[in-house]
């Protein structure tokens, strides 16, 4: 931290000795003007990486401008004049894992046990699958006003941002549940269904009547997040070359969340009073959710990354 510090601190000193002209010595201007655009990026990877080189503490890993990581957004800005800009954020977010596992075919197996071992030949084999997927999008919008007749720049404004995010679950089973008249070749809820992490197979009732053994999952709904935001921001930057600088934000504001019910269907093998089991799947519904808050904000999925050292660029 004290080298990244230290850093800025001699970018600063570079241009002390001209801070108040606002041209290059090729004539380029310093500050952004009418019509220019801007982007911003998170600037403190690149200033521990800087720092980590000339005081070689740490594996000097170079950063990247990783747009998959939770939290980062597209930035961007344009001015109307040298004073005003509109400003906006953008995250569009699609994500899908799919893990797959073989697990014995237990009707096959039962099968062969009861007349022979099978003995040379292997193992039937079925694949189970689970498939998670999850959707973000998020946006803002807002104004900003500028302040300041050197490199040194000051800024404030206001803008609103929506946030809508959505995952779900599926699993597909290679044992397809069966109950018959003959116990030992029933297919029931295997622990081999059970995924880590998944969360799909349940150790208790989650609330089916005459449940035999254990459920599982087969398709669950998380509930839609929306989150809506206004905040207030104020910030500064200092230009270390034309159009290019080194400056922070905070901002102050109130947002509102909601999550709708989440709907997990189950399949299972139970009894319903006929004798004998039978298989059925069963949906169940969960609880709504909900927030508000009127704070200080932070590194977020709908602003960019306020609280820390933006690197911000203008063409």
């Amino acid at each position: 931290m004290k080298k990244s510090i230290a850093l800025v601190a001699v970018a600063f000193g570079v241009t002390s000795a001209f801070a108040q002209d606002l041209t290059s010595k090729k004539g380029e201007p310093i500050l952004p003007e009418a019509g220019d655009w801007g982007i911003a990026i998170d600037a403190t990877p690149f200033l521990n990486y800087a720092g980590n080189f000339f005081g070689k503490t740490n594996n000097n890993t170079a950063p990247t401008w990783n747009f998959f990581t939770t939290q980062q957004t597209i930035t961007g800005k344009y001015f109307v004049d040298a004073q005003t800009a509109y400003r906006g954020s953008l995250r569009i977010g699609f994500n899908s894992n799919t893990n797959r596992a073989m697990v014995a075919d237990i009707a096959k197996t039962a099968a062969i046990t009861a007349t022979a071992n099978g003995y040379p030949a292997a193992k039937p084999m079925v694949e189970n699958t689970f498939k998670h997927s999850n959707t973000v999008i998020g946006l803002s919008g807002g104004i900003e006003m500028r302040k300041g007749k050197t490199r040194l720049q000051g800024y404030y404004g206001g803008e609103v941002g929506i946030l809508v995010a959505m995952n779900k679950d599926k699993f597909t089973y290679g044992n397809a549940l069966s109950a018959t008249t003959t116990p030992s070749l029933n297919v029931g809820v295997a622990p081999a269904d059970a995924f880590t992490g998944g969360n799909n197979v349940t150790s208790s009732n989650p609330g089916i009547n005459g449940l035999q053994g254990n459920a599982r999952v087969t398709e669950r709904n998380n509930g839609t997040t929306f989150s809506f935001g206004v905040r207030g921001f104020i910030g500064a930057e200092y230009f270390v070359l034309p159009k290019m600088s080194i400056g922070g934000e905070f901002g102050w504001g109130l947002g509102i969340s909601t999550t709708g019910k989440t709907k997990t269907t189950y399949e299972s093998v139970g009894n319903a009073g006929s004798g004998n089991d039978a298989t059925g799947s069963t949906t169940i519904e969960g609880s709504k959710s909900g927030s508000f808050w009127l704070d200080t904000d932070g590194k977020n999925s709908i602003w960019g990354p306020t609280g820390a050292l933006r690197l911000n660029l203008y063409f």
